[in-house]
């Protein structure tokens, strides 16, 4: 055969996705922060540096005026004074902070993997845990994806079920056996010819949409005919596939020993083929005969899609034309509008295990689920009914009646939305994008080439590790192993743990550079040396050790349930709380006063020194003094370190502190 090339690169399908998805990055909320708590630090510490520096340089020039002449020391005493200032540099810069954000990111990617949460984009991590929202799909993620046939309507009232509930409705393994066998073919040819379904293997299983497999195992009993005889027996025209526009999927082939007729299959959404069918099957005739649908007949059949939508099963329609062609090619935007209605099936995708405990886990913590699925909108209102997302006063909607708002209608919608049915990909990335200029940040679930540019835009994209495609994985920042929306709890848990951990070292380093900053300045401004009591040298060691190893220490706890209680924190939340600010105020001041109380009563608080060896006691010097004191403030710091454990107003710092193996070898 030939094939014609219609375009390439960039001008493709695929090519136009792939360059959707070349945006810059933005920053997270949480490095905005951090980067703005940087400059601030810098600018204090800088100012703090200078201020010492002019205030040492008065004191010593001042001196002069009570000397008889002037020292052959002045540029030592005056590299001290500058010695000094460059000390409170050392100390108000957090060197350790790049390290704790780096180390909390991977410690949380490394154990998310474990919860089947595979992290692309490291700062994802912590931007989950401040979601406002998730918008996820329905199939696979909140329900099982495992689809079977358990009720339908043929023709007018041919009514089954796998539990009949009343004498007029048959079994559905009775089916094909009430049905003649002219119809029966028919619905297994449509099911069988117009799928992209296809066995797999020695044992003929079934791979591709799980809605045509289920479709497939429903008729795949009735003949002896594998799914390869019928689609060897009835060679395929044209095919045009399923869109999220049409909703519906048509495959056309030509009738055995015919030159010009040809037969339209069609399946799809049941109210969509519905609304194009002028004739129905005729279920009284033992040939394949057709009558006029009537309005009030398709009133009915209106009222029995509605009942199965209500019953949370997916209703898909099937139909057929025979069409008389000279030629083998019609349009693809109208395959027909006089379509035969065969019937309507309801197909059960029951809800994942922990998914309704999931969905009330994210309403403790103050996380808006939506639900976004191209389903019938009363399909979807009674799952997301059953997994607890729709509550009383929420909105539902379809999407193209979604896609018609304006934005002074959206921006009073969009709130209280929590189904969006029907929907397309681009009514999702409509529903991102209005949810983020809103102020929320943004979770969205998708599994589907089209999904790409709605992953992309939001601030966090779950694509599906099973069921979704190269592009949307591309496109997401973390990929769900198991296509469960209970992992994004767990999502949700390490993102605030993170968050945590990087407040619990910012408390951490800051009590440090507060207290540092007070004894620095104050000591060499008191010293008639002009030098601190802490060098530069025991700072530097100070920072090497004691934040390298506090990082590794804070950044390692484990999230708990308790962490879900809390609604998270705002775009615009200070990164650092009063509770906070508290706690590096009361640490630094007592860390200060206990460092000068040892440096200006040492000499009476500490008992004079033994030496071992001679008989005469050594007296305590400034040296001996200064060490006394900088011992001090290390051992301080490891009281800090574990009062950081908590940044809230609890009072417990040791809760789970045995479960954290890392901070307990390093503090012991």
């Amino acid at each position: 055969g030939e094939y014609l090339v219609v375009a390439v690169g960039q001008s493709s399908f695929f090519g136009r996705i792939m360059m959707n998805l070349r945006e810059e990055d933005e920053d997270t909320p949480l490095q905005k922060k951090l980067g703005d708590l940087a400059a601030l630090i810098s600018k204090v510490g800088i100012t703090a540096a200078v201020l010492n520096v002019i205030v040492l340089l008065i004191i010593y020039f001042a001196g002069w005026a009570h000397r008889s002449h002037v020292t052959d020391k002045v540029m030592s005493d005056i590299v001290n004074i500058f010695l000094a200032g460059i000390t409170i540099v050392v100390v108000a810069v957090p060197e350790g902070l790049p390290l704790a954000v780096t180390l909390s990111l991977a410690f949380a990617t490394i154990r998310m993997l474990k919860d089947n949460n595979l992290v692309r984009t490291l700062a994802a991590c912590e931007t989950m845990g401040n979601a406002t929202t998730v918008c996820s799909d329905k199939t696979g993620t909140l329900t099982t994806n495992v689809m079977t046939v358990v009720s339908g309507t043929v023709g007018k009232d041919l009514d089954f079920d796998h539990r009949p509930t009343s004498s007029s409705m048959i079994s559905t393994s009775d089916l094909s056996k009430t049905l003649n066998s002219n119809l029966a073919n028919l619905i297994q040819e449509n099911v069988s010819i117009n799928s992209t379904a296809f066995e797999s293997g020695e044992t003929h299983a079934l791979v591709g949409s799980k809605t045509e497999c289920a479709l497939i195992q429903l008729t795949e009993s009735w003949t002896s005919f594998s799914l390869s005889d019928l689609r060897h027996r009835y060679p395929i025209t044209q095919v045009f596939p399923f869109s999220s526009e049409r909703k519906m999927m048509s495959t056309l082939i030509q009738l055995p020993d015919t030159h010009y007729k040809f037969r339209l299959f069609v399946k799809g959404a049941s109210e969509m083929v519905l609304a194009k069918s002028t004739k129905i099957v005729n279920l009284n005739s033992q040939e394949l005969e057709t009558l006029e649908f009537e309005n009030n007949q398709k009133s009915k059949t209106e009222q029995t899609i509605m009942e199965y939508a209500e019953r949370s099963l997916r209703t898909i329609g099937l139909a057929y034309v025979d069409i008389q062609l000279s030629e083998k090619q019609i349009s693809i935007d109208d395959p027909s509008d006089q379509l035969v209605w065969i019937g309507v099936v309801g197909i059960e995708d029951p809800l994942r295990e922990g998914v309704v405990e999931a969905v009330k886990a994210c309403e403790r913590s103050g996380v808006v689920v939506r639900m976004v699925t191209g389903d019938n909108v009363l399909t979807a209102k009674a799952i997301a009914t059953q997994c607890g997302i729709l509550t009383p006063g929420g909105i539902v909607m379809e999407g193209p009646k979604f896609r018609e708002l304006s934005d002074h209608e959206m921006n009073k919608v969009v709130p209280k939305l929590q189904v969006l049915a029907r929907s397309s990909p681009q009514d999702k990335m409509i529903l991102v994008k209005k949810l983020k200029a809103l102020g929320h940040i943004v979770a969205v679930t998708g599994d589907g080439t089209n999904d790409g540019p709605a992953l992309k835009s939001a601030d966090i994209g779950f694509s599906m590790g099973i069921s979704g495609t190269e592009v949307a994985k591309e496109a997401s920042s973390i990929v769900l192993m198991d296509d469960n929306f209970a992992s994004i709890v767990k999502a949700i848990m390490w993102g605030r743990m993170v968050n945590d951990s990087i407040k619990k070292f910012l408390q951490f380093q800051l009590t440090i550079n507060f207290s540092a900053i007070l004894i620095a300045f104050i000591s060499s401004v008191i010293s008639s040396k002009n030098q601190s009591v802490l060098s530069v040298v025991q700072l530097l060691w100070v920072n090497l050790i004691m934040d390298t190893l506090a990082a590794l220490a804070l950044a390692t706890d484990v999230p708990d349930d308790d962490i879900l209680d809390r609604p998270p924190d705002r775009r615009d939340a200070p990164l650092i709380t009063d509770t906070m600010w508290k706690m590096i105020g009361c640490q630094g001041l007592l860390q200060t006063i206990m460092c000068f109380a040892l440096l200006y009563g040492g000499r009476n608080l500490v008992p004079r020194l033994r030496n071992p060896v001679f008989t005469f006691d050594m007296a305590i010097t400034d040296d001996t003094l200064g060490t006394i004191v900088f011992n001090t403030f290390v051992l301080l710091q490891l009281f800090n370190e574990i009062n950081c454990r908590r940044i809230d107003n609890k009072l417990n710092v040791f809760k789970n502190l045995f479960k954290n193996y890392y901070f307990l070898t390093i503090v012991i």
